[in-house]
């Protein structure tokens, strides 16, 4: 069985199938794939331990989201201390990734093909994951779905932020594009 990229979809099904269900005058206004940007937060595993906890965390975190990725992720530290969850400002409390280009669709086609599926009780993503701006937002609870991560080797587990960011103007055109792409939604 061959796959087709999903580069080769959306010039061979998602520009035609847009430009015929949205009418474009060009066709360089049907939407793409911009950028994926890939969070993780960590700010309450993280505040009860010591200095050399914190850094062996911070490692194994951005260890494991450079190993899903292929590509050394950003540390965001925290903007302003607050007392009652025991956060000071400049602490690391999380990572992000922001992924273009063959990268982009490289992890995008692992998601779509290879993760979702391997998630745990995973019926298809929600309809209502697709915002207003046409772009898609998934939560992934557990980073062991991800192949390149043992999970005998993963003490902790990571949840993740996968935000798909398109250039559509509405929530329907994203959906459209997302669907066009054969992305898994669910059965409504």
């Amino acid at each position: 069985m061959v796959t087709i990229s999903i580069k080769e979809k959306y010039k061979n099904k998602v520009i035609p199938g847009m430009e015929e269900k949205f009418s474009y005058g060009n066709v360089m206004s049907v939407p793409k794939i911009e950028k994926v940007i890939i969070n993780s937060g960590f700010g309450k595993l993280v505040t009860n331990k010591t200095r050399d906890e914190q850094k062996k965390f911070v490692q194994y975190v951005e260890d494991n989201v450079q190993a899903i990725c292929g590509q050394k992720p950003v540390m965001a530290p925290a903007r302003k201390s607050i007392s009652t969850f025991k956060l000071r400002e400049g602490n690391i409390i999380g990572v992000k990734v922001t992924l273009r280009g063959k990268k982009m669709y490289d992890f995008i086609e692992k998601l779509v093909n290879i993760t979702l599926p391997r998630s745990r009780d995973f019926q298809g993503i929600k309809l209502t994951s697709v915002d207003n701006n046409g772009n898609l937002n998934l939560g992934i609870r557990e980073h062991i779905v991800f192949p390149e991560i043992l999970p005998e080797k993963s003490p902790i587990i990571l949840g993740m932020e996968v935000t798909i960011v398109t250039s559509a103007k509405s929530r329907e055109e994203g959906l459209e594009l997302f669907k066009l792409l054969d992305f898994p939604f669910k059965k409504s």
